[in-house]
């Protein structure tokens, strides 16, 4: 940061002038090293900062914290001072919002911050997660082991989200190419036929007749049509963006036929990743809970968590609360509760999130792999209409000449 200052030298001369620091305080013992007398010390703020402007835009990628981590427990088992450990770190990043990041956690922390304070300034780089158990590192003497842990925690999230994305890739790629090619067929194909067909005068079969009749509507009201449809999207966005309509839209979510059950597996799997590691690292369970709550995208998941916690608190602990509501399924249920008797709470959790993990990708491969094969029989059907279509007109045009 860049500070603008107004100072007395030692043979009383005033004079101005500005340097860089990474702090207030920073600045202040320079120039009081220098021999000067500040008078007046401030922040330079840029009217249009491009660098705030790109941070306010980005995120630090998963695997930019990934390494992150993992190279800073390196550096601290080494020896390494926190200080020095990020400032190294900063040097060494090439991600230019994670550099500002680690810069203004060393200013927090030259200031007197503790590491897990300062990284919770962050959120858009480290979340609650994040920052609560590395606070949980720190006291309990375990911050580089707590550290790698983070690292492997957002690496399987990543891998996961990874895999998914690539699973929904070829479908999605799949349904934009038939929509220009069946566009292509009906916008420019079918309209030099028709002009075809009028020329000669001749009596065209059913199927064109519909064809022609659904191209000439369409011609007439598509643009109708579009704006109804985008007119429709845009109203339910604007619901959802309320709290009746985002209650509405996370339970949709849950119940859907299919995907309903990939969503719950993966939003109970995080759910018990969080609780297993935070319950590693020595947090408490109410404030285990809040994170789990804070972690979660959707409502109703919030909601029953938030049930849960609250009779946690009157000493039901957590199977039992857990096991009266519908949505925690069975597995889960049965090993919190050996968990909480044998005090492994964090191992039986991992293992329900590694088996749900896995339920969760064997169901979104077989749904990928139904959408493919449906998806080629409805645009093959739409494709094959309209060729029939074509060559029935055809030979219509064949039979008139006859």
């Amino acid at each position: 940061m860049e500070y603008s200052y107004v100072a007395y030298t030692k043979d009383r001369k005033l004079v101005k002038g500005k340097l860089s620091a990474t702090n207030q305080e920073a600045a202040a013992g320079v120039l009081s090293y220098g021999g000067y007398q500040v008078l007046s010390l401030k922040q330079v703020v840029p009217f249009f900062d491009t660098g705030k402007l790109g941070a306010s835009f980005s995120r630090v990628k998963p695997t930019e914290i990934i390494m992150f981590s993992r190279q800073l427990a390196l550096l601290l088992e080494a020896g390494t001072d926190i200080v020095t450990a990020l400032e190294l770190l900063q040097n060494q990043t090439t991600s230019h919002t994670l550099k500002r990041v680690i810069a203004e956690v060393v200013a927090d922390i030259r200031a007197g911050s503790s590491l897990s304070k300062a990284l919770s300034k962050h959120p858009r780089a480290f979340s609650e997660l994040y920052h609560r158990a590395i606070s949980a590192g720190e006291q309990g003497g375990n911050l580089e082991e707590t550290l790698r842990q983070m690292a492997n925690h957002i690496e399987r999230a990543a891998v996961t989200e990874k895999k998914i994305k690539g699973a929904l890739r070829y479908p999605i790629i799949v349904f934009i190419v038939a929509i220009v090619v069946v566009g292509v067929l009906v916008k420019f194909v079918l309209p030099r036929f028709i002009l075809l067909y009028a020329a000669f005068g001749s009596e065209l079969p059913t199927l064109p007749r519909m064809l022609i009749g659904f191209t000439n509507w369409f011609d007439q009201y598509g643009l109708w049509l579009v704006m109804g449809v985008v007119a429709a999207i845009g109203m339910t966005f604007v619901y959802i963006k309320t709290p009746a309509g985002k209650i509405w839209w996370h339970r949709t979510l849950l119940n859907l036929p299919v995907f309903g059950r990939i969503n719950l597996l993966n939003q109970l799997s995080r759910c018990c990743r969080t609780i297993a590691l935070l319950f590693k690292v020595g947090v408490p369970l109410p404030e285990i809970m809040a994170v789990a709550i804070y972690g979660t995208t959707n409502n109703i998941v919030a909601h029953e968590l938030t049930e849960v916690q609250q009779e946690l608190l009157k000493g039901e602990g957590l199977s039992r609360p857990m096991g009266r509501r519908k949505l925690f399924l069975p597995l889960m249920v049965q090993m919190t509760g050996v968990g909480e008797e044998t005090g492994n709470l964090d191992k039986t959790l991992t293992t329900v999130a590694q088996a749900y993990e896995a339920e969760a990708e064997d169901k979104t491969s077989a749904a990928v792999a139904m959408i493919q094969p449906a998806m080629t029989m409805v645009i093959g059907g739409i494709v094959a209409f309209i060729a029939i279509a074509l060559v029935q007109a055809m030979y219509s045009v064949y039979g008139h000449f006859g």
